[in-house]
């Protein structure tokens, strides 16, 4: 199977302290992992570097997205306040060398595909912390990336936003299926998002387990009810779990 990135062996440091690896990660082209673990497990970091902005002390990083074809989504939806919802969808195109036009409408096009088509001339102060997600990741997907990553997109939300945008997100993926990275602390959350979960250890974070998960995407409905999630649930979360004790003081 194609490759889209993987890390091989990296290791990061701040400070003299080792905050990631050795780790390594296969990111297989269309395929949908979960990185799950503690804070400070380095999970934001595997992130960094899959995404170019980072490098690593040690090992290698792989990527074979050009320019504009890798997307990432913060927890925060950075977004320009002085800016409508659809001038902001339209940057990337725009700093792509996009016209006016074609950004316009393209950004448009993206808007409506995540359910904010009558929002377009809003500004983010106009927008719930839902709405402001989603023009995050209608920014994300406007340039339709071969790599999105997301790093706890839905944190900051309540438990109903959060499942609608989960449910909206999976969708979306079908389109043009681009591999993801979804970091999140949330275990039902990786299952229900992931095809793959990979559980990290504390800091610094290397791979303590991984967990597939056997279901269509996207996810049938009652699929959090279904032997299939509470399986792979209770699995990632013994995987956890052990990750924990080896690193708890005697």
């Amino acid at each position: 199977m194609v490759e889209v990135a993987a890390l091989r062996g990296v290791e990061v440091a701040y400070g003299g302290r080792k905050a990631l690896g050795p780790f390594d990660l296969a990111l297989p082209a269309g395929e949908i992992i979960a990185l799950v673990g503690p804070s400070g497990c380095g999970k934001s970091t595997a992130l960094r570097l899959l995404a170019g902005l980072e490098q690593p002390g040690r090992g290698e990083v792989d990527r074979t997205p050009d320019r504009g074809e890798t997307a990432v989504v913060f927890q925060a939806p950075t977004l320009m306040p002085w800016a409508s919802a659809a001038a902001n969808v339209a940057l990337p195109l725009t700093l792509a060398g996009a016209s006016k036009q074609e950004a316009h409408a393209r950004a448009g096009e993206a808007l409506a595909r995540v359910g904010l088509g009558a929002a377009a001339s809003l500004k983010p102060a106009q927008l719930s912390g839902g709405m402001a997600m989603r023009v995050s990741l209608a920014r994300a997907l406007v340039m339709r990336p071969k790599l999105l990553l997301l790093d706890e997109p839905f944190a900051a939300l309540d438990e109903i936003t959060r499942r609608r945008l989960a449910d909206d997100l999976l969708s979306l993926w079908t389109e043009t299926q681009p591999a993801i990275v979804f970091v999140t602390h949330n275990v039902e959350e990786a299952v229900y998002m992931a095809a793959r979960v990979v559980v990290m250890s504390p800091g610094p974070g290397r791979s303590a387990g991984e967990t597939r998960v056997d279901a269509p995407t996207p996810r049938p409905a009652q699929f959090r009810t279904s032997a299939v999630f509470r399986d792979a649930a209770e699995r990632v979360s013994a995987d956890l779990e052990r990750a924990m004790a080896q690193n708890t003081p005697p």
